[in-house]
């Protein structure tokens, strides 16, 4: 049996909301005399970067942050990039410091994000951020777990003691939401099965999924035989494919094959228009939280 009738979980309403939720802390923010201030550090030319730094300026200014992009050339230097950095901790007016990946093969992304305080860490993937989120505490949450729980809040969707299978095991995605939703909390305290590359038989722990989170990094990996009837699928994946019928010569899809993957599904995210939405909120969250830890 096919349901036809799944729910499309859409970003755009849960990041409005998020940032809606953020005025009232930037307005008490500033009865204290302080703006958000978020810099972005971006090293090179890297197309889908500069897509995504845009678009963090013009959200970041919307709300009435400080916002400051640092543009460096491809052939900066790590030193150059640390220094920056390192200035950059000691500037009382910034509180968020990203530095866009991907860097330049010639800069040790590692010791880069080791190099911001990780008081500004808003990007949550300094070791003192993902310490913490695996112990449970209060920290910076990477953006795109944090904004995929905060869409778990906004369609109500059950989660505990439910088959969570996040498919993926980057710093950026897998591990951290497979962490985030093991955690005896509400909207997340289910049972979690991480699978990546090495894991034989795939397809025999996505049929298990009650819930099935797909960071691969491949094009419609995920097939309609891969999952099981009333599954909610959050698709984090964002991929160019070549398309003759289009104006543009491509068509943007995700991780999963939507069009098949959507008959069997309870809900699902769109590509685009779902996680990726997510992002730049929770990053922006991140940054009024940390203006907020400033005050302390």
């Amino acid at each position: 049996m096919q349901n036809n009738d799944h729910i499309i979980l859409g970003g755009k309403p849960v990041a409005a909301s998020v940032k809606e939720g953020l005025k009232a802390r930037i307005s008490a923010l500033a009865e204290k005399g302080v703006t958000p201030g978020l810099t972005v550090v971006l090293v090179g030319e890297h197309p889908a970067s500069q897509s995504y730094v845009r678009s963090k300026e013009r959200q970041s200014a919307k709300l009435g942050f400080k916002s400051e992009v640092l543009r460096l050339t491809a052939e900066t230097s790590e030193a150059e990039v640390l220094n920056t950095v390192s200035r950059l901790n000691e500037d009382r007016s910034v509180h968020g410091i990203l530095v866009q990946l991907p860097l330049p093969k010639h800069i040790d992304s590692q010791k880069v994000i080791e190099s911001i305080h990780p008081d500004k860490d808003v990007d949550g993937f300094h070791p003192v951020s993902m310490g913490k989120l695996v112990l449970g505490l209060d920290g910076f949450v990477p953006c795109t777990p944090a904004g995929i729980v905060e869409m778990i809040k906004y369609y109500n969707l059950e989660t505990k003691g439910k088959h969570l299978v996040v498919v993926g095991r980057s710093n950026i995605v897998g591990k951290p939401m497979a962490n985030l939703m093991l955690q005896k909390k509400e909207h997340a305290n289910c049972t979690v099965t991480l699978c990546h590359t090495a894991t034989p038989n795939m397809s025999e722990f996505t049929r298990q999924a009650d819930i099935l989170v797909v960071a691969a990094g491949v094009a419609e990996y995920v097939t309609a035989d891969m999952v099981k009837e009333g599954v909610i699928v959050i698709d984090v994946g964002i991929n160019r494919v070549e398309d003759a019928s289009s104006e543009k010569g491509y068509r943007i899809v995700g991780d999963v094959d939507y069009v098949n993957v959507a008959k069997k599904s309870a809900a699902i995210t769109p590509v685009p228009g779902g996680v990726g939405l997510m992002t730049v909120a929770m990053l922006l969250s991140n940054t009024v939280k940390s203006a907020e830890n400033s005050l302390n």
